[in-house]
């Protein structure tokens, strides 16, 4: 099993990014690079628990499509997707949120685990973890700038 962890820092209320984080048109945004567009389920505005989402993105050259539901919801501290459907043999993404004098730190903990046994593992090591990794830092880079962007929004008289 392979686990990738971040942490965001983001100047904006943890409501605000905690919301940005499970709004399905943001995600779309951030993973434009991979076509990553929601099929089926909730294709549009927040995901909440117990609700799904089936994605359609190019990763490695091919389309593939990934179905996640969220099992766990704590608002607006915590809340988990996990793989119903997909290519991995696991997939568990955490998403964490703790706000400390403004500011929201925001931490990913995604575990999964490959499929193919030894070719699998090598294909993790050699490209997935990368991979995933960077899908990841500009998926939070979109969050920081739209949650930022809706926070500096929101105080204005």
């Amino acid at each position: 099993m392979t686990t990738i962890h971040l942490t965001t820092k983001i100047k904006a209320p943890k409501q605000i990014v905690f919301d940005a984080s499970r709004n399905i048109d943001i995600h779309q945004q951030s993973a434009s690079p991979t076509k990553e567009k929601a099929i089926a389920g909730v294709t549009s505005g927040l995901i909440n628990l117990n609700e799904t989402v089936t994605w359609r993105g190019k990763h490695f050259g091919f389309y593939l499509t990934h179905k996640t539901r969220i099992p766990v919801m704590d608002f607006y501290d915590y809340f988990v997707d996990e793989m119903e459907d997909g290519k991995f043999k696991s997939f568990r993404h955490e998403h964490i949120f703790e706000e400390q004098n403004g500011i929201t730190i925001m931490k990913d903990v995604l575990q999964y685990e490959t499929p193919f046994g030894i070719f699998g593992e090598l294909f993790d090591i050699l490209f997935l973890e990368k991979h995933l990794t960077n899908f990841l830092l500009e998926r939070n880079k979109v969050l920081k700038e739209v949650s930022e962007k809706t926070s500096i929004t929101n105080q204005k008289p």
